[in-house]
């Protein structure tokens, strides 16, 4: 398979995955926003607890 064929299967795919996706509804956008905003206070809940151990053990 050669460049031309790569890029000409690529641009068939892509279009197939586009024609195929969907605009979320609001519903489902919100319940993605909670989800990456739970992610992310957890992830810094976590580094503040790393850096509060660090502090107490005197790192």
């Amino acid at each position: 398979m050669n460049v031309q064929e790569s890029v000409n299967k690529f641009i068939k795919d892509s279009k197939r995955v586009l024609k195929v996706a969907r605009k979320p509804d609001m519903p489902e956008y919100l319940d993605l926003a909670k989800i990456s905003a739970i992610g992310v206070a957890i992830i810094g809940v976590i580094g503040f607890v790393i850096v509060l151990l660090g502090s107490l053990i005197g790192l």
